[in-house]
């Protein structure tokens, strides 16, 4: 049974959840795609809970044409209003106009550096960062690599991206391994991901 094993507490409860902790969480992302559909749904997030926006999330790729940023960016009042009155997601005018803002930025980032991959790797050299917190009170949520994140995206037009929603990013797309060292999922991204010194 996969309940049995020792999880991360915020995990606890829902098999979608469980299912998102065991097989994405931490894990370093590298496909700008992907990138980019984690840092709108951590915008999304803002002032909620994870587990809100993981049950909406199949629905969030249907109409937002699954992330493909080029299209994002091109959404005029017509898609925004459709996206308003679509109870499927979170209808907040600012975050939905926020995900076309990123979109037109994330394209900024993918001209100047190649991929937005290399730019937002660069908060942690390239490498996932090996954390060892004992217990959740101990993890935080914000750090210096984060405040630089949030600075920098801000900087070329970003928007919800403050340094705690930045950290949340980073953890989801594995520049940090933040499994506490008792979850079975800790040992497993660690031997699997951390840089050869």
């Amino acid at each position: 049974m996969p309940n049995q094993k020792d999880r991360c507490g915020w995990c606890h409860g829902q098999e979608i959840y469980i299912d998102y902790h065991d097989h994405e969480w931490g894990i370093p992302v590298h496909d700008d795609q992907k990138l980019f559909e984690m840092l709108i749904l951590e915008g999304a997030q803002a002032g909620l809970n994870w587990i809100t926006i993981l049950k909406k999330r199949d629905h969030y790729r249907k109409v937002f044409d699954y992330f493909e940023v080029e299209k994002v960016a091109a959404y005029r009042d017509k898609k925004i209003q459709q996206l308003l009155s679509d109870p499927g997601i979170i209808r907040n005018k600012l975050k939905i106009n926020a995900a076309v803002t990123n979109a037109k930025a994330f394209l900024a980032v993918q001209e100047e550096f190649g991929g937005f991959n290399d730019f937002i790797w660069q908060f942690t050299d390239g490498v996932p960062l090996q954390n060892a917190w004992p217990s959740l009170k101990e993890v935080p949520a914000v750090t210096n690599e984060s405040q630089q994140m949030s600075k920098h995206l801000k900087k070329r037009g970003f928007k919800f991206v403050g340094p705690t929603i930045c950290y949340a990013f980073m953890q989801a797309i594995g520049m940090v391994n933040d499994h506490i060292t008792t979850c079975f999922r800790w040992k497993e991204i660690k031997e699997q991901y951390e840089p050869v010194r």
